[in-house]
């Protein structure tokens, strides 16, 4: 039996991730669970699963949790050094950064520390800081497995292959709600509709990402880091039915591809039993009933983030972690209506036109180039709204 630590439970992945485990049956215990908000949904968690441990964003959540649970010998923690706590216990052999934004960071860097199995979901961690990240995972005793569709898909595709043979990688994106949307009524999009994904059922903030491509471009960064491939040889194909989930290219001309429904239970599961597979009776593949998969090229000038995206990664150290901060407060201001749609992307170049990326980029570097991006892009809605 392994022990789980899942960061970020009571959102779309954490959620996935117990009915996953559940199903597993007696493979694995959940050990701790940590949750930003939602206090009731992770008290209804902690009822059916009896971790350990449990943490949550701040001290009132702390005694509403405490309230709820009452005395059921679970200890409750507060506070953000909660999560690297949670991240680093002795007792978990896998951790599941399930959380949303640049709050996981420190966690997955002090479980990577610890020699944890890390099921990373949280792709903001390498975006942010891939460089610090791969290293965490080079010195560490634990590894690290995407959870990410895209990436567990190139996982699978180069299993037993030679990485220096790889031609180049190509990720699916199945271009979100407004792949055949005109342009010039995106200034017109309202956040319902932007959480309208045709194909999956995630969070609000990444659904956002996918509805302007940010996400496919976070990904980009995100597999040239993990699969240490330089950016020209990572493609973005637009895939509207995401079925294949990514493919690799081959020097000989030969593609591999993994495809199952648009279930992140699959990927969940993958990264759990990690380099075994288990039976899994929740989701069933029949391709006769799937039809015709169609590629296409992405209109980068339509969504731009996906160009800013690689733009960044071009550009290197500091540009990143700059447009992912800024692009999570751009992401907020659009779902709270103080920004439209089209803006997202505007204030997005507008902190990589003005960034200046520092000579060293050490933890403490990546954390004041964060901030400063996010104050930046404050700054610049706040000008928008005046």
């Amino acid at each position: 039996m392994k022990n789980v630590a899942i960061l970020g439970s009571t959102g779309s992945i954490g959620r996935s991730t117990l009915d996953v485990i559940k199903q597993l049956g007696d493979e694995f215990r959940v050990i701790s669970l940590a949750a930003r908000s939602q206090i009731d949904r992770l008290v209804d968690q902690a009822r059916d699963f009896s971790p350990v441990r449990l943490a949550v964003a701040n001290p009132e959540s702390e005694r509403d949790v405490r309230s709820l649970l009452g005395e059921n010998g679970c200890d409750i923690f507060s506070g953000t050094e909660a999560l690297v706590e949670l991240a680093k216990d002795p007792d978990a052999d896998i951790v599941v950064n399930a959380l949303v934004g640049a709050v996981g960071l420190r966690a997955t860097l002090a479980a990577l520390e610890a020699g944890k199995i890390v099921a990373l979901a949280n792709k903001e961690s390498i975006v942010m800081a891939g460089v610090l990240v791969m290293q965490a995972v080079a010195e560490s005793e634990g590894w690290l497995v995407p959870i990410d569709s895209e990436h567990s898909a190139v996982l699978q595709c180069l299993r037993g292959e030679d990485p220096t043979q790889v031609k180049q990688l190509l990720l699916t994106a199945s271009g979100g709600p407004f792949l055949r949307r005109p342009i010039d009524s995106f200034a017109s999009i309202t956040p319902e509709e932007a959480l309208k994904h045709p194909n999956w059922e995630m969070g609000p903030k990444i659904t956002i990402d996918s509805a302007t491509l940010m996400n496919k471009g976070l990904e980009v960064i995100e597999a040239h880091y993990l699969f240490d491939l330089p950016p020209e040889k990572i493609k973005v194909v637009v895939h509207p039915q995401s079925i294949v989930h990514s493919m690799v290219e081959f020097v000989d001309g030969s593609i591999k591809a993994q495809l199952s429904q648009p279930d992140m239970r699959v990927p969940i599961q993958y990264a759990l039993t990690y380099p075994d597979r288990f039976q899994a009776d929740f989701v069933s593949f029949d391709l006769s009933q799937i039809g015709s998969l169609e590629f296409e090229e992405p209109d980068i000038e339509k969504f731009k983030c996906l160009k800013l995206a690689c733009q960044s990664l071009d550009q290197g150290n500091g540009y990143p972690t700059a447009l992912n901060a800024a692009n999570e407060i751009a992401v907020e201001a659009f779902l709270e209506k103080r920004i439209r749609f089209d803006q997202i992307a505007k204030l997005n170049e507008s902190v990589l036109t003005a960034f200046n990326s520092p000579d060293s980029f050490d933890l403490d570097a990546v954390l004041q180039v964060d901030d400063w991006a996010r104050q930046w892009c404050r700054e610049q809605i706040k000008s928008i709204n005046k």
